[in-house]
């Protein structure tokens, strides 16, 4: 039998001792190296994106001389007015690819020494930069569409003959909703939130090329699908896999979220389920890349993604409020 790709060698080439050795100033020259890659480490103003800049000797920093707007590593960018050491975010990115199943912001606030509040937004930046490019995706060819209720929770009775069965309507909470995944054979992952899978069919015909074959369970949220695609349906009642039709590449995204609910979150609320399933399905596509290219992938899209609306002054907004 073939060794599995978590259990090889290749699957790990990212070392957090390494990470945790770094100085200050290679990790500095790590964050610049890979923000300005295009123009080998020079910096470039973010603002109005001129080459031509002064350099600060006592303080790392850049003036623009077509603007003169003043500038660090990190201005522009999803960790702007960062009050961590730059070694220290990078550390942190590479503790959260680090986890085949999701890390915990608990778990992270302990291993960096600091506070849960910074270690949860921490986290949600790194969350929001891997998954910045999902909605300007479209997928095409063979998508598999199923969907999944998360949040919430029904306490199961003690007796089996008392148990309720929590997929009901009667039995949901309002905390309660539906990821609701398209995934491309051998291809992309793209989950969303709904209320429901009935809600979530205008979405996905925006989300999914005309002349796609759709393949579904036999859920009727499904059915109107049948007007836009080819569909395949497959009835679980029977089997998980017809020659046909199955659905098992989105239910393998399924089956990472909920070991990530259930086993490091043992949580997760409505209104971060977006951005817990965007992380998911960005790790279900790289789940066959190394732990360092990961690393590389993420402080990359970090680095190139804006400053966040969400989460910056995330707790200063609570607490006003």
């Amino acid at each position: 039998m073939s060794q599995h790709f978590l259990l090889s060698k290749a699957a790990r080439s990212l070392s957090l001792a390494r990470v945790a050795r770094l100085s200050d100033e290679e990790a500095f020259e790590t964050f610049r190296l890979v923000r300005w890659s295009a123009t080998q480490g020079e910096a470039v103003c973010p603002r109005c994106e001129c080459a031509a800049v002064y350099t600060y000797k006592a303080r790392k920093l850049w003036k623009c001389k077509a603007c003169n707007h003043q500038f660090s590593v990190t201005s522009g960018t999803i960790f702007a007015s960062r009050k961590l050491p730059i070694r220290d975010i990078l550390l942190a990115i590479a503790i959260f690819v680090n986890g085949a199943k999701g890390h915990s912001a608990l778990q992270l606030s302990r291993d960096l020494d600091v506070q849960y509040k910074t270690a949860f937004v921490l986290s949600h930046k790194i969350r929001e930069a891997l998954a910045a490019d999902m909605d300007e995706k479209t997928l095409v060819g063979e998508v598999e569409v199923d969907g999944a209720y998360f949040g919430g929770y029904v306490k199961p009775s003690n007796h089996k003959e008392n148990r309720r069965d929590r997929r009901l309507a009667v039995n949901q909470t309002g905390k309660r909703k539906v990821v609701v995944v398209m995934r491309e054979r051998n291809g992309e992952t793209l989950p969303f939130v709904a209320r429901s899978e009935a809600a979530s069919v205008h979405t996905i015909a925006r989300k999914v090329a005309e002349g796609s074959t759709i393949f579904a369970d036999e859920a009727a949220g499904w059915d109107v699908l049948h007007d836009r695609f080819l569909t395949k349906r497959i009835n679980h009642q029977e089997s998980y896999s017809t020659d046909e039709a199955n659905t098992n590449q989105a239910e393998s995204f399924f089956s990472r979220i909920r070991r990530a609910e259930i086993g490091i979150h043992h949580h997760i609320a409505g209104p971060y389920l977006q951005a817990y399933a965007r992380e998911m399905g960005w790790r279900e596509d790289n789940r066959r890349v190394s732990n360092g290219q990961q690393y590389l992938m993420a402080t990359e899209a970090a680095l190139r993604h804006p400053v966040s609306r969400v989460w910056k002054g995330y707790w200063q907004r609570a607490a006003a409020a």
